[in-house]
Parts: structure tokens; C-alpha cells; sequence
């Protein structure tokens, strides 16, 4: 008879805070990214607009972390996805909650969907997740934004302010700094910008909030364009759109 009980919580929310509380006294390389990352990140600064189910939890965790996450995953009652796990393990690795039909999806030594951001090495900056700059570029990095990751964008902009450092700001520095090597994240992040402002009139906000995100997009797209780049991005830019600056990503069953 199998004695074992899930350590899984039923409340995703819950369960998000188990995981970085053991990933914490693991001392494991990872945090989260995606929707809990952002309802963590906003905390009481979230506003009701934005508020959204959360179905499934995202984590970056570095290579050599991978191992120890894992087990931690199968430990607490996770499953693994054995044949996606075996095709995609190197970067990528799904682990499924049986009882609650949820996922935890795991991005290894990187994040690579229409874009390739270097998440790892922020990963100590703060304790559960990423930091808001980094959750942030996860999203703007979607050449197809849906409705969810555009509400999820101005979630941010609308709980954050855009300034430097990371604690309770959107680190502008850091944006420029891969912006400014990457001629093609620059451009989908410059696109997006230009969408979320002009869809901003139709969202559910007063007048003053819907002044702050368009300031802080103004703001950014401002730093973003005012930055010295490299010679890796100035060789790009002579080709320009001539040929396709982002990759389309595989669809991933959740």
C-alpha cells in the first residue's frame, strides 16, 4: 500500500509560496516567472482590473540547479512529463499535478520563446521571483500578445514605477542593457510598447492610472531609443526588417 501524501497545495497561490519557501531552504537556483510572479511582485498594489486566475506556476532554474529541482518536484507529488522531458529537458522541463490538474513549467539555464532573455543570472536578486524588469521582458518579448499578457503588462507598469535598481521599480537599466545588443528584442519590445499604448483607452481605468502606464511606456520606450548600442546591434539594424527578427515557438499543452 502506498502510504505517500501529496505535499502539493490545493491553492495555487499557496502552493507558489511552499515551493520558493523549499526552493529558499534548498538554496535551488530558480524563481518564478509568469502570472504568480506578478501577482507576487504587485502584492497589494494589484489592481482589481488585473486580477486573473492563476492555473499554472513558471520557473527559471539554472542548469546546474536542475537536478535539485526536480527532485523537489517529485518529492512534493509532481509528476514528470517523461516524453516532453525527454525531447526538450536541456531547456525546457513540464512537472504535472495529478490531484489539481495544474503544471509547473520549468525554463533551464535560460528563456527562449520569440526571444532569448539570460534570466540566470538574476536570479539571486530576489528572494521568490525574478525581478520585475525580468517578468516584465518574459512578456514583452511575445510577438502575439494576447489579452492575458497584455493585462499582465500593464499590471506591471501600473505597480511599479520605472527607475533604477530592482526593489519595487521596474529596472529601466537592465532593459537597455540587452535592448541595447539586441536589435530585434529592442524592435518587439518597441512594437508591443506602441500596442499597449494604443489599446490603453479600452482598459477598465480611471484617468490617472491610465496617465501612469502611459508615462512609464513613454518612459521606456524613450530609454530603450536614447541608448548607445553596440556594434552587434548596429550590424543588425542594417538589415532591419528584411528578415525576421524573433522565432515562433513551439505551442506547449497546458
Amino acid at each position: 500500500m502506498n502510504d505517500f501524501v501529496s505535499a502539493i497545495e490545493p491553492n495555487v497561490g499557496a502552493e507558489a509560496h511552499r515551493l520558493s519557501d523549499e526552493i529558499a531552504e534548498r538554496d535551488i537556483g530558480a524563481r518564478l516567472i509568469g502570472g504568480m510572479a506578478i501577482r507576487i511582485l504587485a502584492g497589494d498594489r494589484l489592481h482589481p482590473t488585473f486580477e486573473r486566475k492563476i492555473e499554472d506556476l513558471d520557473f527559471v532554474v539554472a542548469k546546474r540547479e536542475r537536478e535539485p529541482l526536480s527532485a523537489l518536484l517529485i518529492e512534493s507529488g509532481y509528476q514528470a512529463d517523461e516524453h516532453f522531458n525527454a525531447l526538450n529537458g536541456a531547456t525546457r522541463m513540464l512537472f504535472l499535478d495529478p490531484t489539481n490538474a495544474r503544471q509547473v513549467d520549468i525554463f533551464v539555464g535560460g528563456f527562449r520563446m520569440c526571444h532569448e532573455l539570460p534570466l540566470t543570472e538574476r536570479l539571486a536578486v530576489m528572494p521568490a521571483t525574478l525581478p520585475a524588469a525580468e517578468v516584465l521582458m518574459t512578456k514583452l518579448q511575445i510577438v502575439e500578445l494576447n489579452e492575458k499578457d497584455r493585462n499582465d503588462i500593464y499590471s506591471l507598469l501600473l505597480s511599479h514605477d520605472v527607475g533604477a535598481g530592482d526593489e519595487g521599480v521596474i529596472n529601466v537599466e537592465r532593459i537597455i542593457e540587452l535592448t541595447s545588443d539586441d536589435w530585434g528584442l529592442q524592435k518587439t519590445f518597441e512594437v508591443n510598447f506602441e500596442r499597449l499604448a494604443t489599446g490603453l483607452p479600452d482598459v477598465q481605468l480611471g484617468d490617472s492610472e491610465k496617465a501612469t502606464i502611459s508615462d512609464r511606456i513613454a518612459l521606456l520606450l524613450t530609454a530603450i531609443a536614447e541608448a548607445p548600442k553596440s556594434r552587434r546591434w548596429k550590424l543588425r539594424a542594417r538589415i532591419g526588417e528584411r528578415r525576421q527578427w524573433y522565432e515562433v515557438p513551439e505551442e506547449v499543452d497546458r
